[in-house]
């Protein structure tokens, strides 16, 4: 009986290096295939990554995907802060480049399977049939909340080998193993951005520039002076360049008037949300309200709410209780009790509690 075949997404990094040994290890017949993602992808990575694959014995390919993840996901997050909200990069790269073009050439390719690196067990209900990602063992390193976004298709063709262990146990696997990236650093900032300066890049990247306007209070009074609206986001307390008697946080902002909103604390905290774009994972899509838990950031315990069907395909999320900076732009995911995901979409707007 011929093996099954699995296309491994191999970053460079020890995390995707060491979910192809494992696959291997089951009896997979890997292919290995690092994505070149734009322009500014270090050469190492795809290096380490074919080190690995080498040492394994593994076919390897690389991908280039500069065109896709130049539409699909900088000129999404240019569009986005533009109109103000605060865009989620990763979740795009996995719902159209990782789970997406990937899933694509590896059925090109006769591969049954792909696989990847990331912290996160799935599952298929047996009562209903449907694939669903399920927090990891290692709760420190879970990242369902950047895969709530996948759909039926992609999670049925997904292999994720790594959902219940743990970085040091990943990490002496590859030291035995004697792959080259073994101690290798894990990435923390968005790929195409590494000095973590938005603002440069939005414009170098497409000319938004940092135009000076009007901060001001929830009363509309005039507070100072702002370099940029792009610059600040919901929450933010720091840097604000405005003396009050009390602590101030961006509430708010306003693109087309170029104005920075601020207020107490208390201001940043809402109930309600609206959020569309929606892929259903553990459930299928809603017809009546549900009691489930949410998560609107990625570091954040997931909180009880109700979600319920509303116009146009979208959900209102209504929480228990006050959450803190729903920010536009940003995904909400879903989950029952046991911590599978339910669904995963973007939040539109915060609406009144």
């Amino acid at each position: 009986m011929m093996a099954e075949k699995v296309l491994v997404a191999m970053s460079g990094g020890v995390d995707s290096s060491v979910a192809a040994y494992l696959l291997q290890q089951q009896g997979y017949a890997c292919v290995g295939v690092t994505m070149r993602l734009w322009d500014g992808n270090s050469g190492q990575d795809a290096a380490d990554a074919q080190a690995v694959a080498r040492r394994l014995g593994m076919e390897f390919h690389v991908l280039d995907c500069t065109e896709d993840f130049d539409r699909s996901v900088i000129q999404a997050f240019v569009q986005s802060y533009a109109q103000g909200d605060t865009p989620n990069p990763c979740v795009e790269c996995n719902r159209h480049l990782k789970f997406g073009r990937l899933l694509r050439y590896a059925l090109e390719l006769g591969a049954d399977y792909i696989a990847t690196g990331h912290y996160v067990c799935r599952g298929q209900d047996p009562s209903t049939g449907r694939f669903f990602v399920a927090r990891a063992a290692d709760l420190t390193r879970d990242q369902s909340y950047v895969l709530s976004c996948l759909n039926q298709q992609q999670l049925r063709r997904t292999l994720f080998p790594l959902g219940e262990l743990t970085k040091p146990l990943i990490r002496r696997i590859a030291q035995e193993q004697g792959f080259v990236n073994a101690h290798k650093h894990d990435s923390q900032d968005i790929c195409f951005i590494p000095d973590g300066d938005y603002a440069a890049f939005l414009d170098r990247y497409a000319g938004i520039s940092s135009q000076s306007g009007d901060i001001l209070d929830l009363q509309g009074h005039l507070l100072g002076r702002h370099q940029g609206a792009i610059r600040y986001t919901l929450g933010q307390r720091k840097g604000l360049g405005v003396s009050a008697a009390e602590p101030l946080y961006v509430c708010g902002k306003s693109m087309e008037r170029n104005t920075v909103i601020l207020g107490p604390s208390a201001a940043l905290f809402h109930k309600v949300l609206l959020a569309d774009g929606w892929a259903w994972g553990a459930l299928p899509p809603l017809t009546a309200p549900l009691r489930c838990k949410a998560k609107i950031r990625y570091r954040q315990e997931a909180q009880w709410a109700v979600a319920a069907p509303a116009e146009n395909g979208a959900l209102r999320i209504t929480f228990d209780q006050p959450q803190r900076a729903i920010t536009t732009g940003q995904t909400v995911a879903l989950y029952d009790d046991g911590g599978r995901v339910l669904a995963g979409g973007t939040i539109r707007r915060v609406e009144p509690d």
